[in-house]
């Protein structure tokens, strides 16, 4: 596991160290963004959504700890996620990532 772990950007041929900084990355696979708000705002998953692109990573976390109950602070957030696709066979897949 990753703390803080710098990532560099590249926009428009320039190329930046630290273009970002994920809260935690785990087993380069999951990145975790922490936040300790009163609400969570769509910028703030704005944030964790770009952090996946840029990573080319499925799934992340938003972590708020300024709830009373820490499973409702969990945000799960996948990236290019789609509520129903078709298979080439008619079935339908639900909440099938890439």
């Amino acid at each position: 596991m990753s703390q803080q772990k710098a990532v560099p950007l590249v926009y428009d041929g320039v190329k930046l160290e630290c273009g970002f900084r994920a809260d935690l990355l785990v087993e380069n696979r999951i990145v975790v963004e922490l936040k300790c708000k009163d609400q969570i705002h769509p910028v703030d998953e704005a944030q964790l959504l770009s952090h996946l692109r840029l990573l080319d990573l499925n799934v992340g976390l938003l972590i708020n700890f300024h709830v009373v109950l820490l499973r409702d602070g969990i945000r799960r957030m996948v990236n290019n996620y789609r509520e129903q696709e078709e298979s080439t066979d008619g079935r339908e897949y639900i909440g099938r990532v890439r």
